[in-house]
């Protein structure tokens, strides 16, 4: 009987400057298309969405910008390339949406997140519209004062 392998779980990258600077509409999940040197260095978390977001053309989807790190052991033979262009796997209706809704004013589409899903990799992208300075200000704000309701509840729960 052949062995079966525990699939990979979790996430891989965040994008938490996407967080900052978008607000956040819709999100889908997308495949990603990826070689096999890629997948390695995903397993051992060598990947980063800073910098990266997703190009709507040709009635498909790329993500640009990611950048996966190559391992030394695995691409030997093959010349990596850690920020080339990778298709997004996304059903019409989706793709459909989220080219209807780039077309408006004010909307980008960005990667969010990369993170296993049994023994596939996915990408989590996201319809969202730009925050402006004081919109940024208003959420850090407000954060800041979620925080401090927390730590009273927690520290009034000791105290009795």
């Amino acid at each position: 009987m052949a062995k079966q392998k525990k699939h990979p779980t979790g996430t891989i990258a965040l994008n938490k400057k996407a967080l900052h600077d978008y607000s956040i509409e819709n999100k889908f999940e997308a495949g990603i298309a990826l070689s096999g040197w890629e997948v390695k260095s995903l397993r051992a978390g060598k990947a980063q969405l800073v910098d990266s977001y997703v190009l709507l053309k040709d009635g498909e989807a790329y993500l640009f910008g990611a950048h996966i790190t190559p391992l030394k052991t695995a691409s030997t033979h093959v010349i990596a390339d850690p920020t080339r262009t990778r298709k997004l796997l996304l059903h019409k209706r989706e793709l459909g949406k989220l080219f209807g809704a780039v077309q408006q004013k004010g909307y980008a589409c960005v990667a969010l997140a990369l993170y296993w899903k049994k023994h596939l990799i996915k990408c989590e992208i996201a319809l969202a519209k730009g925050k402006k300075e004081f919109d940024k200000r208003a959420t850090e704000k407000e954060r800041d004062s979620d925080r401090e309701i927390s730590r009273v509840m927690r520290n009034k729960g000791k105290e009795e």
